[in-house]
């Protein structure tokens, strides 16, 4: 499965670094229409994981897995067959409950095949993804310097093979014992009891619902410190990809050796004591980043971009933890199906967020302002300034 991670992310990076321009430049949408295309297709995707978890615990999890990566790809490939609005409209929102859904089946995999090592399984699962986004990334940047309908097509077709390759890949891979699902023959009288309802367990939608404001360190990095570097501080546009270069490779090197720190569910609520203070930390350097000049900006930038990208690594150990541990054996899907339902409108904090995955705001923004200089005609060389830092942003990034 940690090839198939690998695979996926990869195609995700091709992608979704140009997803904004492709709907812009090739299809011809306005800015205006890619904005409402994602924030809606975004939102439908969010209702994936509840039913996701459910059909987990009804059926093998790695055959789910399969259907959520065949339509991943035939929705991704039927958005080359029309301009329009409405369609494209219903392909992306086919696809982003796909991908919903295919996040939580995933890590309910991993919780099954890995057990008590469940903590470092996901820790190496996200690893292995953030260097898929990456190397994707870096790949659908080469693509983007053409900047030709052909070059973005590209993208979007390789990213439906990595979705097709992963399938074939699912589909060899054993199926992880489920306390779920239970085989019983004629013999038995009773009926079996009806399995726990997330829906109904107040302490986990509790423990849920105030876990989402943990998810703004996403938001933070993706959005609010580039908007903040251009329209803050003295430091260089160009800070900002370089930004987030620096937390995916924090994020390779240390996710998997912290997770020992959170490996059971009394380790992982004491990492909230840290991840709070990676917080605190993270925006006293944003603070400070206003009052000097531009090297003390720079300093004071990378300061909180270290430490929002360990409030991140300590979050997605702790909660990986604690949603594992506090959902009954017999309902595992189902209960962690609810949590990125209700957590979802925190990671929607990023204009083209998709699940957890955190790429192409930047493109947006760059799409904006080129549509902004086509009505007003030549820009000032600061605006073009800008726009050339924020296109190099969007394309450094891992890729939504």
């Amino acid at each position: 499965m940690l090839w198939i991670a690998l695979i996926n992310k990869w195609g995700t990076g091709l992608w979704m670094g140009a997803a904004a321009l492709y709907f812009t430049l090739v299809t011809g949408l306005s800015v205006a229409e890619v904005g409402v295309l994602m924030g809606v297709s975004g939102a439908v995707g969010i209702a994936g994981a509840p039913l996701a978890g459910h059909l987990a615990d009804r059926f093998p999890v790695t055959r789910v897995i399969f259907g959520a990566q065949l339509q991943q790809a035939i929705a991704l490939l039927a958005l080359l067959t029309t301009d329009n609005f409405s369609l494209l409209l219903l392909y992306s929102s086919v696809n982003s409950l796909a991908d919903r859904g295919a996040n939580v089946l995933t890590k309910l995999y991993a919780a099954r095949i890995a057990g008590p090592d469940r903590t470092r399984y996901q820790a190496v699962q996200r690893t292995v993804s953030n260097a898929g986004w990456a190397i994707g990334g870096l790949a659908g940047a080469l693509a983007l310097a053409v900047g030709t309908d052909h070059a973005y097509q590209a993208l979007l077709i390789g990213n439906v093979l990595s979705f097709l390759v992963a399938a074939l890949l699912t589909l060899r891979c054993a199926e992880p014992p489920s306390p779920s699902r239970v085989v019983t023959d004629s013999t038995v009288s009773e009926r079996p009891a009806s399995p726990s309802n997330p829906w109904r367990d107040r302490p986990y939608l509790l423990f849920t619902a105030t876990e989402a404001a943990l998810f703004l360190d996403d938001a933070v990095l993706q959005v609010g410190m580039p908007l903040w570097i251009v329209h803050a501080t003295d430091a260089p546009h160009g800070l900002a990809p370089l930004l987030m270069v620096l937390n995916c490779v924090l994020v390779v090197c240390c996710q998997v050796p912290l997770s020992r720190f959170g490996s059971t569910p009394d380790a992982a609520r004491a990492l909230l004591v840290p991840l709070a203070a990676c917080f605190v930390v993270g925006c006293a350097a944003m603070t400070a980043s206003v009052t000097g000049g531009t090297w003390p900006a720079v300093i004071a930038l990378v300061a909180a971009a270290i430490a929002f990208t360990f409030a991140e690594i300590l979050h997605a150990i702790a909660s990986w933890e604690l949603s594992i541990a506090l959902a009954p054996d017999d309902a595992q899907g189902a209960y962690l199906g609810v949590r990125p339902f209700l957590v979802g409108p925190a990671q929607r904090g990023t204009p083209l967020g998709h699940g957890g995955d955190r790429r192409g705001s930047p493109c947006l923004a760059a799409a904006r302002r080129g549509g902004d200089r086509d009505r007003r005609g030549a820009a000032s060389p600061r605006t073009q300034e800008a726009g050339a830092c924020e296109r190099s942003g969007g394309r450094a990034r891992r890729g939504a």
